[in-house]
Protein backbone atom coordinates (compact mmCIF):
# COMPACT_ATOMS: atom_id res chain seq x y z
CA UNK A 1 0.00 0.00 0.00
CA UNK A 2 1.42 3.51 -1.08
CA UNK A 3 2.32 5.48 1.55
CA UNK A 4 1.12 9.47 1.44
CA UNK A 5 3.45 12.00 2.97
CA UNK A 6 2.07 14.10 6.34
CA UNK A 7 3.96 17.21 5.06
CA UNK A 8 1.91 20.21 5.01
CA UNK A 9 1.37 21.08 1.81
CA UNK A 10 2.96 24.07 0.31
CA UNK A 11 1.76 27.80 0.52
CA UNK A 12 1.63 29.04 -2.89
CA UNK A 13 1.91 33.04 -3.12
CA UNK A 14 2.24 34.65 -6.19
CA UNK A 15 3.14 38.32 -7.05
CA UNK A 16 1.10 40.67 -9.78
CA UNK A 17 3.28 43.26 -10.65
CA UNK A 18 2.72 46.62 -12.49
CA UNK A 19 2.11 50.11 -12.24
CA UNK A 20 -0.88 50.14 -12.35
CA UNK A 21 -1.31 54.18 -13.07
CA UNK A 22 -4.66 53.47 -13.35
CA UNK A 23 -6.40 50.32 -12.14
CA UNK A 24 -8.32 49.00 -15.07
CA UNK A 25 -10.69 45.83 -15.73
CA UNK A 26 -8.23 44.18 -17.23
CA UNK A 27 -5.61 43.83 -14.03
CA UNK A 28 -8.89 42.87 -11.92
CA UNK A 29 -9.70 40.23 -14.39
CA UNK A 30 -6.13 38.99 -14.05
CA UNK A 31 -6.34 39.15 -9.94
CA UNK A 32 -10.04 37.77 -10.10
CA UNK A 33 -8.40 34.53 -12.32
CA UNK A 34 -5.15 34.67 -9.65
CA UNK A 35 -6.70 34.48 -6.77
CA UNK A 36 -8.29 30.54 -8.40
CA UNK A 37 -4.72 29.52 -9.00
CA UNK A 38 -2.67 30.41 -5.68
CA UNK A 39 -2.88 30.19 -2.23
CA UNK A 40 -2.28 33.97 -1.31
CA UNK A 41 -1.80 36.90 -4.08
CA UNK A 42 0.20 40.19 -3.35
CA UNK A 43 -0.35 43.10 -5.71
CA UNK A 44 2.58 44.97 -6.12
CA UNK A 45 2.28 48.28 -6.93
CA UNK A 46 5.65 49.37 -8.78
CA UNK A 47 7.05 52.53 -10.16
CA UNK A 48 8.26 53.02 -14.11
CA UNK A 49 11.20 55.34 -13.66
CA UNK A 50 10.24 55.98 -17.90
CA UNK A 51 6.86 56.89 -17.16
CA UNK A 52 4.87 60.47 -15.90
CA UNK A 53 3.19 59.04 -13.08
CA UNK A 54 -1.10 60.54 -12.35
CA UNK A 55 -1.54 58.70 -9.29
CA UNK A 56 0.69 58.62 -6.70
CA UNK A 57 1.71 55.01 -5.16
CA UNK A 58 -0.54 56.05 -2.03
CA UNK A 59 -3.52 56.64 -4.17
CA UNK A 60 -3.32 53.61 -6.44
CA UNK A 61 -2.99 51.03 -2.90
CA UNK A 62 -5.76 52.45 -1.78
CA UNK A 63 -7.96 52.04 -4.88
CA UNK A 64 -6.83 49.09 -5.64
CA UNK A 65 -7.58 47.71 -1.84
CA UNK A 66 -11.13 48.71 -2.38
CA UNK A 67 -11.79 47.00 -5.58
CA UNK A 68 -10.02 44.10 -4.43
CA UNK A 69 -12.66 44.26 -1.05
CA UNK A 70 -15.37 44.55 -3.17
CA UNK A 71 -14.19 41.41 -5.31
CA UNK A 72 -13.69 38.99 -2.33
CA UNK A 73 -16.65 40.42 -0.90
CA UNK A 74 -18.73 39.08 -4.21
CA UNK A 75 -16.62 36.32 -4.04
CA UNK A 76 -15.42 35.03 -1.19
CA UNK A 77 -14.50 31.83 -2.65
CA UNK A 78 -10.14 31.74 -3.28
CA UNK A 79 -7.37 33.43 -2.46
CA UNK A 80 -6.59 36.43 -0.12
CA UNK A 81 -4.94 39.67 -1.81
CA UNK A 82 -2.85 41.62 -0.60
CA UNK A 83 -1.96 45.03 -1.94
CA UNK A 84 1.53 46.65 -0.96
CA UNK A 85 3.64 49.18 -3.09
CA UNK A 86 7.58 48.69 -3.88
CA UNK A 87 10.43 50.30 -5.42
CA UNK A 88 13.33 48.31 -7.23
CA UNK A 89 13.39 45.28 -9.05
CA UNK A 90 10.16 43.32 -8.84
CA UNK A 91 12.45 39.83 -8.06
CA UNK A 92 13.84 41.06 -5.27
CA UNK A 93 10.40 42.24 -3.76
CA UNK A 94 8.73 38.82 -4.69
CA UNK A 95 11.73 36.74 -3.28
CA UNK A 96 11.41 38.57 -0.05
CA UNK A 97 7.67 37.96 0.25
CA UNK A 98 8.73 34.07 -0.25
CA UNK A 99 6.84 34.26 -3.33
CA UNK A 100 6.02 30.94 -5.65
CA UNK A 101 5.34 32.76 -9.21
CA UNK A 102 5.14 36.00 -10.71
CA UNK A 103 1.71 36.27 -11.85
CA UNK A 104 1.39 38.31 -15.55
CA UNK A 105 -1.72 38.30 -17.52
CA UNK A 106 -1.16 38.67 -21.57
CA UNK A 107 -3.58 40.80 -23.44
CA UNK A 108 -1.77 40.18 -27.22
CA UNK A 109 1.27 38.90 -29.14
CA UNK A 110 3.18 41.39 -28.75
CA UNK A 111 2.87 41.05 -24.62
CA UNK A 112 3.74 37.12 -25.48
CA UNK A 113 6.41 38.26 -26.83
CA UNK A 114 8.28 40.42 -23.97
CA UNK A 115 6.51 38.82 -21.05
CA UNK A 116 7.79 35.39 -22.31
CA UNK A 117 11.79 36.88 -22.41
CA UNK A 118 11.31 38.54 -18.86
CA UNK A 119 10.37 35.16 -17.50
CA UNK A 120 12.99 33.04 -18.85
CA UNK A 121 15.37 36.27 -17.30
CA UNK A 122 13.43 35.99 -14.10
CA UNK A 123 13.95 32.03 -13.99
CA UNK A 124 17.64 32.31 -14.85
CA UNK A 125 18.27 35.14 -12.43
CA UNK A 126 15.89 34.51 -9.72
CA UNK A 127 14.81 31.39 -9.90
CA UNK A 128 11.20 32.58 -10.11
CA UNK A 129 8.54 30.88 -12.41
CA UNK A 130 6.24 33.13 -13.99
CA UNK A 131 2.47 32.16 -14.52
CA UNK A 132 0.50 34.00 -17.53
CA UNK A 133 -3.22 34.67 -17.64
CA UNK A 134 -4.64 34.86 -21.24
CA UNK A 135 -6.99 38.02 -21.18
CA UNK A 136 -11.11 38.29 -21.83
CA UNK A 137 -11.19 39.51 -25.46
CA UNK A 138 -12.56 42.71 -24.00
CA UNK A 139 -9.32 43.43 -22.57
CA UNK A 140 -7.00 42.76 -25.12
CA UNK A 141 -6.38 46.48 -26.41
CA UNK A 142 -6.95 47.99 -23.08
CA UNK A 143 -3.57 49.24 -21.45
CA UNK A 144 -3.20 52.53 -18.99
CA UNK A 145 -1.69 54.65 -21.15
CA UNK A 146 -4.62 54.50 -23.62
CA UNK A 147 -6.99 55.37 -20.83
CA UNK A 148 -4.79 58.49 -19.87
CA UNK A 149 -5.05 59.61 -23.46
CA UNK A 150 -8.87 59.42 -23.28
CA UNK A 151 -8.71 61.29 -20.30
CA UNK A 152 -6.07 64.45 -21.68
CA UNK A 153 -8.05 64.42 -24.86
CA UNK A 154 -11.99 62.88 -24.46
CA UNK A 155 -14.72 64.74 -23.52
CA UNK A 156 -17.67 62.59 -21.95
CA UNK A 157 -14.94 60.57 -19.95
CA UNK A 158 -18.18 58.44 -18.15
CA UNK A 159 -18.82 57.28 -21.70
CA UNK A 160 -15.16 56.74 -22.99
CA UNK A 161 -13.97 54.74 -20.05
CA UNK A 162 -16.97 53.32 -18.45
CA UNK A 163 -16.15 49.78 -20.07
CA UNK A 164 -12.34 49.78 -19.37
CA UNK A 165 -12.32 50.89 -15.61
CA UNK A 166 -14.44 51.03 -12.31
CA UNK A 167 -16.52 54.26 -11.47
CA UNK A 168 -13.90 54.93 -9.10
CA UNK A 169 -11.40 55.18 -11.50
CA UNK A 170 -13.21 57.26 -13.72
CA UNK A 171 -14.38 60.11 -10.86
CA UNK A 172 -10.62 59.85 -9.70
CA UNK A 173 -9.57 60.73 -13.45
CA UNK A 174 -12.00 63.26 -13.72
CA UNK A 175 -10.25 64.95 -10.84
CA UNK A 176 -7.14 64.96 -11.84
CA UNK A 177 -8.18 66.08 -15.44
CA UNK A 178 -9.56 68.95 -13.64
CA UNK A 179 -6.77 69.93 -11.40
CA UNK A 180 -4.66 70.03 -15.05
CA UNK A 181 -2.10 67.30 -14.06
CA UNK A 182 1.35 67.65 -16.12
CA UNK A 183 0.87 64.00 -16.51
CA UNK A 184 -2.52 64.37 -18.76
CA UNK A 185 -1.61 68.20 -19.93
CA UNK A 186 1.38 66.99 -21.77
CA UNK A 187 -0.11 64.62 -23.83
CA UNK A 188 -2.76 67.47 -25.17
CA UNK A 189 0.40 68.99 -25.70
CA UNK A 190 0.98 65.50 -28.44
CA UNK A 191 3.49 64.26 -26.18
CA UNK A 192 2.11 60.72 -26.26
CA UNK A 193 2.98 57.64 -23.76
CA UNK A 194 4.16 54.25 -24.61
CA UNK A 195 1.68 51.68 -23.62
CA UNK A 196 1.93 49.43 -20.60
CA UNK A 197 0.42 46.93 -18.77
Amino acid sequence: MAQHSAHKPAHHLAVFPGSFDPITFGHLDVIARGRRLFDELVVAVGRNPGKAELFTPDERVSTIRKLCDEMIAKEPEGATVRVESFTGLTVDFATQLGATALLRGIRNLSDLQYEVQQAVTNREVAKLETAFVVAGQSFAYTSSSLIKQLTALGRDLDEALKPMVPAVVIEALKAKKAEGHPALTRLVGGELMRDDS
